[in-house]
């Protein structure tokens, strides 16, 4: 058994041989962020359960703390629902394989290229660039800011590649970088030839689909598709987790008779090329009258429209249809009014898919990855 050492250290340059250090003792880690509230941070130390905690004051044993596997190097809390935490174990060998993986897809030469860490490394798309330049000795610069002024110096100082958000995407000119990989919420269609759509998630230990395509070794499924095609994803990889800490193994028989795929819970569909087209959460379906609806569908036609800042759809119960299309909307002067939405709907979705009501609000729930929490709609 090993121990899982958690850390609760500033985002910079100075973490990285702590995490070294860790690994090279045949330990494991797991990540403290500093935004959670002190509720959110006494569940995720008790859902990781440490052995020990690192901060700025030294080294702290944890009394509850659980040993972990040899061979798992991170242990990471899931994005999902707070309701029902799940702390997800990544072994080093996972790390290594998705660090190769995507640098392969993406060319990276370790003697001419250098990596910029901003997204928080208590998520598994911030954590994976730190490992991902660790296990390909590809140079590295680590921070916990991700503001335009920030990712133009890191671009002026020699900074070829960074994962990013929507957000911060729209804040730079994306031909400051060689490579931009994409996570977080839905990326927009119109993206420069260097800004890479990636599908992954904590589980898969980060980025496995890259602009629909997965990366060499990644194998898909698409399980029990309806007659569009549409099914949940399954997943086999290297890359893949070896278990959470506080639920069963999820894990079942694929295809290939093989019980080491992962359900993801997502919806989606491959074509007869296999690229993949994720549709949404298998949760997050709305099925009004008994038609299936998909939050994304909705959004991707609405999310433009003049007035709008930000938008979301998501749903209410309904005594007539069991759930209707509700969309939020964040306006940018005159929003649109719910005559109009549900004529855009109408005309190019379909009737059933039309909301059915309209609320303004001054900002949306989102993961620190800029996902939609659509369970915190109200």
């Amino acid at each position: 058994m090993a121990e899982l050492i958690a850390l609760e250290l500033h985002q910079d340059d100075a973490i990285v041989p702590v995490i070294e250090a860790i690994w090279a003792n045949g330990d494991a880690l797991c990540i403290v962020d500093p935004r959670w509230s002190a509720p959110q941070r006494s569940l995720a130390l008790s859902t990781m359960a440490p052995t020990a905690l690192v901060d700025g004051a030294g080294h702290h044993p944890l009394a509850g703390g659980r040993p972990v596997d040899e061979g798992v190097g991170l242990v990471m809390m899931t994005s999902g629902s707070t309701a029902n935490p799940k702390a997800v174990e990544i072994d080093i060998d996972a790390l290594a394989a998705s660090a190769a993986m995507t640098s392969t897809r993406l060319n990276v030469d370790p003697s001419r290229h250098r990596w910029l860490c901003c997204l928080p490394l208590a998520h598994i798309g911030g954590f994976s660039v730190l490992a991902r330049s660790l296990f390909t000795a590809t140079a590295l610069s680590v921070t916990d800011n991700a503001q335009q002024s920030t990712l133009e110096h890191a671009a002026a100082s020699g900074v070829t590649h960074v994962s990013l958000v929507t957000r911060s995407l729209k804040r730079i000119d994306p031909s400051l970088f060689t490579s931009i990989l994409l996570g977080g919420a839905a990326p927009p269609e119109d993206r420069a030839p260097n800004v890479v759509a990636t599908y992954g998630m904590t589980e898969t230990g980060s980025g496995i689909v890259y602009n629909g395509v997965a990366l060499e070794g990644v194998k898909l499924h698409i399980d029990e598709p309806d007659e569009a095609g549409v099914g949940e994803i399954l997943v086999a990889s290297p890359t893949l987790f070896r278990q959470y800490r506080n639920h069963p193994s999820p894990f079942v028989r694929g295809p290939d008779g093989a019980a080491n795929w992962f359900p993801t819970g997502d919806l989606g569909g491959l074509n007869d090329a296999g690229i993949l087209t994720v549709r949404g959460r298998r949760s997050e379906m709305i099925v009004s009258g008994g038609e299936k609806i998909f939050p994304t569908d909705i959004e991707a036609l609405l999310r433009d429209l003049p007035g709008v800042s930000e938008l979301a759809v998501w749903k209410r119960a309904d005594p007539e249809w069991g759930e209707r299309v509700v969309v939020w909307i964040v306006p940018d002067g005159t929003p649109p009014t719910l005559d109009q939405l549900r004529s855009i709907v109408t005309n190019e979705f379909a009737t059933y898919g039309a909301p059915k009501e309209l609320v303004i609000v001054d900002q949306l729930p989102r993961t620190p990855l800029g996902k939609i929490q659509r369970p915190l709609l109200i």
